[in-house]
């Protein structure tokens, strides 16, 4: 590992929804063991409103956080890097972990709003929690 902590760098476009709830539902799961990043290949100007809210739900908030570029620095030193949906691309370095996860988008089954973004919270935290025990239980695997 290159940091004391177990490292994470969440990425998707804007950077205002789902690899913001990704690095929050991390910190929220890790409870401090593992350092959450987030950051978008195309950052937005602000967070979306119905990931904050659907966060706040179950009691993770993520209100103070604002979309930003993927940093190269951190790119390089943390332990895993999840691109979450097929939109956003980062280009591979040397050192961390890749992964893309495919979440659920509910709206291609005719689901939107809140309910949507619940599902989409949901799917993500799942993800979360067995990232978040495969990083605590030692160094990461790749």
């Amino acid at each position: 590992m290159t940091s004391p902590r177990p490292s994470v760098l969440f990425v998707c476009v804007k950077n205002g929804g789902k690899s913001q709830m990704a690095a929050g539902l991390m910190r929220a799961a890790a409870g401090g063991l593992v350092e959450a990043h987030s950051a978008g290949t195309s950052p937005g100007g602000a967070l979306n409103a119905q990931s904050v809210e659907s966060l706040l739900e179950i009691g993770v908030d993520i209100r103070g956080e604002h979309p930003q570029p993927i940093d190269a620095a951190l790119l390089a030193r943390v332990d895993v890097v999840v691109t979450l949906g097929s939109e956003a691309h980062v280009e591979p370095v040397p050192g961390p972990r890749f992964e893309t996860w495919e979440t659920d988008e509910p709206s291609a089954r005719g689901i939107e709003g809140m309910e949507r973004m619940r599902l989409v919270r949901d799917d993500i935290a799942r993800r979360v929690d067995t990232l978040a025990a495969q990083l605590r239980a030692g160094p990461p695997l790749g």
